[in-house]
């Protein structure tokens, strides 16, 4: 069997590593906010070139902190519009409406499968208060046209680079630098994954960050007292810990994953499969490998009885989902082309040539 993604033999590459973190976490007797956290803050800071750093519980509050506060802020309120691609994973959309505001949905660009910079404008009302830009698949939007849209309109830009840790833009600047702020997830199956669920914001703007921090841990910056009616939303020592560990390994894990793409890009020639477009090579770190083929069932079916694993990211758009039942009626035919037909072929830094080369025969033999 070819797994999509072994976990397992990921984690072993660094198992003396994590063992020790663990042991030293153990030993310190100091399990949150402590002096773990405090180094991977840095150390991650350091890596996305950015000021701050604030560790959170998961990917999904590093969103949902920033637009809150931004509210506290007095800079969004509620019923404010956020613009969002509508070809994403729901968390970049319930970041908005759990804060209250209103997501917009726009359509992708066909080809990269991120928010198409050319169609925000006309979803821009005296509403719009932000664009949301989601850095899919691992590839970074098109950040320099939406920044100028942003600037035009005087709107904040929110990078949601769950997918897109070290990913460079043409101007060597990285994920998590692009924009006003960035929430990270650090979810086990991510570029950078921790062993368990974790998150991070990134931002060059002093006070958002300790609004964030204080936000994340009850809304408190001094123990029993309240600045904020905030949340508890803390990136415990083991997981710290762990990260260090495997921030150390990410670029080369990254160019791993880039040498089993390029056999992908190159020798599957299968005219029923559409493989994904590059616009920078450095632009895209490839959290997942995403073709897509008209004939998903038969196609996932063939590739199972070869015992190989696929994975659908994501079957049903936002605007089918029953929790946004008032976006039912939206008609996003690009979108939904795509969640039609997208299919996620294994991709790792640990597969061996002998499992690319037969994903590859597999592939071609549909």
């Amino acid at each position: 069997m070819v797994k999509f993604l072994d976990l397992q033999k990921i984690n072993a590459l660094y198992q003396q590593d994590l063992n020790e973190a663990f042991n030293r976490v153990l030993k310190s007797g100091w399990f949150i906010h402590g002096q773990e956290l405090r180094n991977f803050e840095k150390q991650f800071a350091d890596y996305c070139g950015v000021d701050h750093a604030i560790g959170v519980a998961n990917g999904l509050d590093a969103l949902n902190l920033i637009i809150r506060a931004y509210k506290e802020l007095g800079l969004f309120k509620e019923g404010d519009e956020i613009v969002v691609p509508a070809n994403t994973y729901i968390a970049s959309v319930l970041a908005i409406s759990e804060n209250r505001l209103v997501p917009v949905l726009v359509e992708p660009d066909e080809l990269s499968y991120n928010i198409n910079p050319e169609l925000i404008r006309d979803h821009i009302t005296g509403r719009t208060v932000a664009i949301l830009a989601v850095h899919l698949y691992g590839q970074l939007a098109e950040m320099e046209k939406i920044n100028a849209i942003a600037a035009e309109f005087s709107l904040k830009v929110i990078e949601d680079s769950a997918q897109a840790h070290g990913a460079i833009f043409a101007n060597g600047i990285k994920a998590g630098a692009l924009g006003d702020a960035s929430g990270f997830s650090f979810y086990p199956g991510k570029n950078l994954g921790a062993l368990g669920d974790a998150g991070a914001v990134t931002t060059n703007n002093r006070e958002l960050a300790e609004i964030i921090r204080s936000l994340s841990n009850y809304g408190s910056q001094a123990k029993y007292y309240n600045d904020f009616q905030g949340i508890n939303s803390r990136l415990d020592e083991l997981q710290a810990a762990f990260l260090s560990v495997k921030l150390k390994y990410l670029d080369q894990d990254t160019d791993k994953k880039r040498s089993v793409v390029h056999r992908y890009l190159s020798e599957i020639s299968n005219d029923k499969v559409l493989l994904p477009t590059v616009l920078h090579q450095n632009s895209h770190v490839w959290h997942l490998f995403v073709i897509r083929v008209q004939d998903r069932a038969a196609f996932v079916e063939h590739m199972k009885m070869n015992n190989i694993e696929t994975v659908i990211h994501y079957p049903i758009p936002v605007h089918k989902q029953v929790a946004y039942k008032y976006f039912n009626n939206l008609s996003l035919p690009i979108t939904e082309k795509i969640h039609r037909e997208v299919v996620s072929l294994p991709l790792s830094s640990v597969l061996s040539d002998h499992e690319v080369s037969q994903v590859i025969a597999c592939v071609n033999s549909f």
